[in-house]
């Protein structure tokens, strides 16, 4: 999971993250960290609604190369 200091930096800079929820791609969301709490994130994606996900997903830089291991879920 990722800390409150690194979401708050995110959510400063404007920076696009991904969040990997499993195994497909598709299931991805990308856009912009709006807010937090202890157990989830809220995301503005490009066509400016917001998503609501788990934040014990892993949280990715949308500019980097995608990931995802199976070990971790």
């Amino acid at each position: 999971m990722m800390n409150d200091e690194q979401l708050d930096h995110y959510r400063i800079e404007g920076t696009k993250v991904r969040i990997v929820r499993d195994a497909l791609e598709l299931n991805d969301v990308v856009g912009i960290v709006v807010a937090w709490d202890e157990e989830h994130l809220l995301i503005r994606r490009p066509n400016r609604r917001v998503v609501k996900v788990k934040r014990s997903y892993e949280i990715q830089q949308a500019s980097e190369p995608r990931h995802w291991s199976d070990e971790s879920y």
